[in-house]
C-alpha cells in the first residue's frame, strides 16, 4: 500500500495553483447526462473520485474524450444502462447523483448503497424521501435500491436539515420534471450555485440558487454546454493553513477568496497575515504563535466541516485554549488521537467537541489517513513536525487533492510517495 514519507520542519515558499473543486466536478459530471447534446467540462481536478465518476458514466454508456489534462468532452446521447456499477458506487457517495439523470432519461435506476468517507452516520433517507415526492416508485432490496418513474412531477421538497448533495440531487430531478418544484431549506454552498448556473446555461429555469429556497420550473429538454469547474475552496483553505504554519511565503493562484469569506476573517483575526487579491492570496508564515479561538462548524457560509481537521492542526500551534465544535457530522474527531501521538494536547470531550491547548511541538510519527480531510490534516501536521513522518492509506487523500506530491515538493516540502 502506498504511503507518504515526509521530513518536516522546513521553510516553504513559492506559488501553488488551486485545482478545480472536487465537490463541484462530482456534481456537474452526472448533470451532463440530463442532455443528449455534447458537453465540455474544463478545470476538472485529476483526482481519484473524478476517475471513479467517469468510470461509472462510461459503464452507463457515456462517450468521454479527454481534451487536455483537465478538460473532457462528454457525449451522453447513447445512454442505455440504468444500473449503476456496484463496485464503483460503493467507493463513492456521490454515485447517488446519477439517480436523477437516469430517471429523467431512462425512467428507471438501480443504485447500490453508496460509499465515500467513513465520518459518522450519513443516511440516504433524504434522497429516497425526496424522489418519492417526485412520484418515483422505490423498492429496497437486500443490497440496492430500484427506482422507477414514467415522468417525474414537480413537488415541494422540505429538508429537515441542510444537505449539500441532497439539494443538488433534487435540483437535477426538478429541471426536467413536469411542473414547478420548490426546495425549502436548500444548501447555499458555492458548488450548488455553480451547478445551478451551468443548468441555467443549458436551458433550465431556476430561481433562488444560493438561498435557502429554490424554485425550479421543469422544461422539456436541456442543451449542451461548455462549463468550467470553480476553484476548490477546501483545497484553498488547506493551503492557507499549510502556509500559515510554515515560515515562508506562499502565493495561491487561480482562487476565488470570496468563497472563503468567514474562514479568512477568522484566520486573520488570530494573526494569519495575508494579502488578498481578486484571484490570488499571498500567505505569510508567522514566526510567532497565533491566537487561540473557538470554532463551530456550520453550513455555508459558516466555517466548513471539511476544514475542521486542518484547522485543528493550526490550533495546536496557537497560544492558549481553543475549542472546536463539529456540528455537521458525528465521530469526525477521532483523528485527534494521532495528533496527540505526535505531541499535540487535545482533549476529546464528546463525539462533537474537542479542546486544544497550544502551542505544542509536534514530532514525526507513523500515522494514517482515516478519511480525506483528516488525511490532509495529518500531512499538514507532518510538514511542521520535527523528524520524519509516514502517512499510510493515502488513497483517501488522493481522492480529493490532485498531483499533491509534486506541488508540495515545488514549495520545498520534503515529501515522497512510496509505493
Amino acid at each position: 500500500m502506498s504511503k507518504y514519507v515526509i521530513q518536516g520542519n522546513n521553510k516553504l515558499s513559492g506559488e501553488v495553483e488551486i485545482a478545480g473543486a472536487k465537490n463541484h466536478a462530482l456534481k456537474i459530471l452526472p448533470a451532463t447526462m440530463l442532455t443528449k447534446q455534447i458537453c465540455i467540462i474544463d478545470n476538472v481536478p485529476d483526482i481519484e473520485d473524478v476517475k471513479i465518476m467517469l468510470a461509472i458514466m462510461t459503464k452507463l454508456g457515456s462517450k468521454i474524450k479527454k481534451l487536455g489534462t483537465n478538460s473532457y468532452e462528454i457525449n451522453n446521447a447513447q445512454i442505455k444502462n440504468w444500473e449503476i456499477d456496484d463496485l464503483l458506487a460503493r467507493r463513492l457517495r456521490t454515485s447517488i447523483l446519477f439517480i436523477a439523470p437516469l430517471l429523467a432519461r431512462l425512467q428507471k435506476a438501480i443504485l447500490p448503497h453508496p460509499g465515500g468517507c467513513v465520518i459518522g452516520k450519513r443516511p440516504i433517507n433524504l434522497f429516497i424521501d425526496g424522489f418519492a415526492n417526485f412520484g418515483v416508485r422505490i423498492k429496497f432490496h437486500h443490497d440496492h435500491y430500484s427506482l422507477q418513474a414514467k415522468k417525474m412531477v414537480g413537488a415541494q421538497i422540505i429538508f429537515p436539515q441542510v444537505s449539500h448533495t441532497g439539494t443538488e440531487s433534487m435540483i437535477m430531478a426538478a429541471v426536467l420534471a413536469r411542473g414547478e418544484t420548490k426546495i425549502i431549506n436548500a444548501a447555499c454552498e458555492p458548488e450548488v450555485v455553480a451547478l445551478c448556473d451551468m443548468l441555467v446555461k443549458m436551458g433550465a429555469k431556476i430561481i433562488g440558487s444560493g438561498t435557502p429556497e429554490i424554485t425550479i420550473g421543469g422544461v422539456n429538454e436541456l442543451q449542451g454546454v461548455r462549463y468550467q469547474v470553480i476553484p476548490d475552496r477546501l483545497e484553498m483553505g488547506s493551503f492557507i493553513i499549510l502556509a500559515a504554519l510554515n515560515k515562508g511565503q506562499i502565493t495561491l493562484k487561480n482562487c476565488q477568496p470570496n468563497l472563503l469569506t468567514i474562514p479568512i476573517s477568522l484566520w486573520q483575526k488570530i494573526g494569519v497575515k495575508m494579502t488578498i487579491k481578486k484571484n490570488d492570496i499571498i500567505v505569510y508564515g508567522s514566526p510567532k504563535p497565533l491566537q487561540a479561538i473557538n470554532i463551530i462548524t456550520h453550513e455555508y457560509p459558516g466555517f466548513p466541516t471539511d476544514l475542521q481537521a486542518p484547522m485543528t492542526v493550526l490550533l495546536t500551534q496557537s497560544q492558549g485554549l481553543s475549542m472546536v465544535h463539529e456540528t455537521i457530522y458525528e465521530s469526525r474527531l477521532y483523528y485527534t488521537d494521532m495528533l496527540n501521538r505526535m505531541g499535540a494536547n487535545i482533549i476529546l470531550c464528546d463525539p462533537h467537541r474537542i479542546i486544544i491547548q497550544g502551542p505544542t511541538k509536534l514530532q514525526g510519527k507513523k500515522v494514517e489517513s482515516p478519511d480525506l480531510r483528516a488525511g490532509i490534516a495529518m500531512l499538514i501536521a507532518a510538514s511542521i513536525a520535527v523528524g520524519t513522518s509516514e502517512i499510510d492509506n493515502i488513497y483517501q487523500i488522493e481522492r480529493g487533492y490532485q498531483n499533491l506530491v509534486p506541488r508540495l515538493q515545488k514549495l520545498g516540502l520534503k515529501i515522497n510517495k512510496i509505493d
